[in-house]
């Protein structure tokens, strides 16, 4: 029995997302998982997974946020629009100032965080602020659109199927192919435990929790197949969320994050550089972010002044939801974008069913406080026990 709470504990998210997909599903009739939609979810959420897996770097230095990531999205954004609409530049270089360009504004915002002492709070407010404004100069207030064809292609199409049928039978080789993948890296990194002398999962639970996420993927690249396919930008998540999962995980670097923000002094006496953890942490929120707004233009086919808005409320939520921690050192990639996809089941859901979108910002807003009190609550839990 207590292995059974301790279990639904560490997964508690993701039953609640479960409980959340199938009651949506259930109000709007079937519509929230036809394969259109479900594509359509992808495409509106991705620029959340990786503003939100970008936030999780910084909220785990010590519960530290980033409130300027939509004005940076806004600035790269009105930048793209300029040098490829605009001056016509070949879209390989744009991009390549663009996230150059995110990667200075992170160094100009974690100069100030890590080395200034700037409470980051003050820091991200401001360039809020300066970012949003900039990006209105650039725009002259006006929005650049369209892009060429050959730009929205990279985020916006489809992985093409080399089979005749009325479904994309290579989406559904892939699925599989990823779920093999799956299970052999489960199985070398169980033996790899065992010999090393770890004490190791519950092996019926690791099979069930094994064919669970296989079955998922199963299902989901069947789904996508029935419309047109794996979407490009699925493609570019899957390759984030792996990178920074192994970089979190399995690196020295990354475990630093955690190690700061467990405790700031102690990760200081112990020989890490605490300065330029937190420096590395907003340079990476900014380059995140200057890829998300190439993704955003992409969707939207425009760069307008009011882009970004709210987005780092997305993000924040996401890391929250997800079971990152309000005081630093806790949360995993993984978490995020449970989190990311929960909050784009919830957006997706309402917006089928008609709510009025004043009534989705106050139910967003009681989520994240649920999220936010279920992490508190839970630690002076602990301390009691």
């Amino acid at each position: 029995m207590d292995r059974a709470k301790e279990i639904l504990k560490r997964n508690t998210m993701l039953v609640a997302l479960l409980v959340i997909t199938l009651f949506f599903a259930f109000l709007t009739g079937g519509t929230l998982l036809v394969p259109r939609n479900v594509t359509n979810l992808i495409a509106q959420n991705g620029y959340v997974v990786v503003l939100a897996v970008g936030m999780l770097m910084c909220i785990l230095t010590g519960g530290n946020i980033d409130l300027s990531v939509g004005s940076v999205v806004a600035l790269v954004g009105a930048l793209a629009g300029t040098l490829i609409v605009n001056k016509g530049m070949n879209i390989w270089l744009a991009m390549v100032i663009c996230l150059v360009a995110g990667i200075l504004i992170g160094i100009w915002q974690g100069f100030w965080i890590a080395y200034i002492r700037i409470p980051a709070f003050i820091v991200t407010l401001a360039g809020m602020l300066l970012w949003r404004g900039v990006a209105l100069i650039i725009l002259d207030g006006l929005t650049i659109s369209p892009f060429p064809e050959n730009y929205l292609n990279l985020f916006n199409s489809y992985i093409p199927d080399i089979f005749e049928s009325n479904i994309n039978i290579l989406s559904v080789i892939i699925g599989f192919l990823v779920c093999v993948v799956y299970i052999i890296f489960q199985f070398i990194n169980r033996m790899k435990l065992r010999r090393k002398g770890y004490s190791l999962e519950n092996l019926i639970f690791t099979i069930v929790k094994t064919a669970i996420i296989c079955l998922a993927v199963m299902v989901l690249s069947y789904t996508l197949a029935k419309h047109e396919g794996i979407p490009a930008i699925l493609i570019l998540l899957a390759v984030v969320v792996f990178l920074y999962s192994y970089f979190t995980k399995k690196t020295v670097p990354g475990r630093y994050l955690y190690a700061v923000g467990g405790n700031e002094k102690a990760a200081k006496l112990s020989g890490i550089n605490t300065n330029k953890v937190l420096f590395f942490a907003y340079v990476n929120m900014a380059f995140l972010s200057a890829l998300a707004a190439l993704m955003c233009v992409a969707r939207f086919n425009s760069a307008a002044p009011t882009a970004g808005t709210n987005y780092e409320m997305d993000a924040i939520g996401s890391c929250y939801i997800g079971g990152a921690s309000a005081y630093g050192g806790i949360g995993s990639v993984a978490g995020v974008v449970i989190g990311a996809i929960f909050m784009g089941v919830l957006n997706n859901g309402m917006s089928i069913m008609g709510i009025d979108s004043n009534v989705q910002k106050a139910v967003k807003g009681l989520v994240l406080l649920a999220a936010v009190a279920f992490d508190v609550l839970s630690k002076k839990r602990g301390k009691i026990a």
